[in-house]
This record gives C-alpha cells, sequence and structure tokens, in this order.
C-alpha cells in the first residue's frame, strides 16, 4: 500500500472538504426546496436524501474522530512525516472511489439508518450538511498534531474492527465525494426537468 506524506494528505483531505463546503454555499443554497428534493427516478435519492446518507454517517464518526485525537494528545502521540494506510483503510476508501472516467459507481445499498426518506426538510439538511464540513476542516488541522496512524476509530457497523485515524479521514471523505457526485447528478436532472416544464408551460400560455 502507498505511503503518505502525512502533511501532504491532510492537505488534500482539506481541499476536497473545502470544495464539498464551496459547492453547498455558493450553489446549493441557492436553489429552490423543490430541487434539492427532486428525485431523478423511482428509488434513486434526490440532493437532499444524498446529504442526509451522509450526515448519519458523521454523525458518529465526526464524534469517534474527536475522541481519537484527543486520545492521541493524552497520549502524547506527535504527528510523523509519513503514513502508511492500513490494509482495510485502504480497501473501505478505494471501495467508495467512483470510476470518473466511466461516470459511474459501484452499486452499494445503505444500511437501513443510513436510508433516508424522501420527506426531508432540504434547508435543515444542507446546513447539517456544511456544518459538518465545517466540523471536519476543524479536526483535520487538530489532526495535524498527532499521530494518524497510532490513532484508532472504531467503524460504525463494526466496532471490533478499528480503523487508523487517517483512513478514517480518506474513507470518510471519499464517501462524502461519492455522494457529492450523485448529488450533482441528481440536481441536474431535476434543472433540466424544471426547465423543460417551463418551456413547455411557457408554449401552452403563448
Amino acid at each position: 500500500m502507498q505511503p503518505y506524506n502525512t502533511t501532504k494528505l491532510i492537505d488534500e483531505l482539506e481541499q476536497q472538504t473545502e470544495s464539498f463546503l464551496q459547492k453547498a454555499v455558493s450553489d446549493w443554497q441557492m436553489t429552490s426546496p423543490a430541487r434539492l428534493l427532486k428525485q431523478p427516478a423511482e428509488n434513486k435519492w434526490s440532493l437532499a436524501q444524498c446529504l442526509e446518507h451522509l450526515n448519519s454517517y458523521g454523525h458518529y464518526y465526526l464524534p469517534a474522530i474527536e475522541k481519537a485525537i484527543k486520545t492521541a494528545k493524552q497520549n502524547n502521540w506527535p504527528s510523523k512525516e509519513i503514513f502508511k494506510p492500513g490494509r482495510f483503510g485502504d480497501y473501505f476508501t478505494k471501495l467508495m472511489m467512483p470510476d470518473i472516467q466511466q461516470k459511474k459507481m459501484k452499486k452499494m445499498s445503505a444500511p437501513k439508518n443510513h436510508t433516508p426518506t424522501a420527506a426531508l426538510d432540504s434547508g435543515k439538511v444542507l446546513s447539517e450538511f456544511i456544518s459538518q464540513q465545517e466540523k471536519i476542516l476543524v479536526l483535520l488541522q487538530e489532526a495535524r498534531k498527532v499521530d494518524i496512524e497510532k490513532a484508532k476509530v472504531p467503524v460504525s457497523i463494526a466496532k471490533f474492527i478499528r480503523l487508523k485515524l487517517g483512513d478514517t479521514f480518506r474513507f470518510i471523505i471519499m464517501h462524502n465525494y461519492r455522494h457529492v457526485l450523485q448529488a450533482e447528478r441528481a440536481l441536474q436532472k431535476a434543472c433540466i426537468e424544471g426547465a423543460e416544464i417551463g418551456e413547455t408551460t411557457a408554449l401552452a400560455s403563448f
């Protein structure tokens, strides 16, 4: 497994998270609730559902990450120059990777407790997503001070599996990326359909 320069890895994770935050603040906050809640097809998630799914994971992982950083500080585990991914962490991260060239993702079923309902308050969901991205940026800054290889975070679905803190960040942010792309596709379809309906209405009134 490829080792990483710790500083460069955290820099990259910060840049990715900042891009999600920028998109949410600059684009999605300016979008109507109807479009945020529009499902692209039956049994396909709307943008709001994609974000609610991510929020549900954040409710577990962000406090768990914060606890791991606190433990590392208490035990005086200083940052190291090189981070070596673990076997499980690398596997979970790669599992989340979308195929950008093929513009598709490996199909996966979300656990029931992470499957969002269609009836959502889009404003509340978006606000929580923004808050979580801001929190991730704070945690990444704190992680620069500790050994992200020695500090561990239990996996939500199997707490006996503990990922390295660096791998937890990689997995969570890749998972965010995966569903941000999905959210964008849902919104694009909602905008196209909205434009088509608008054109049809305009022609009918003419």
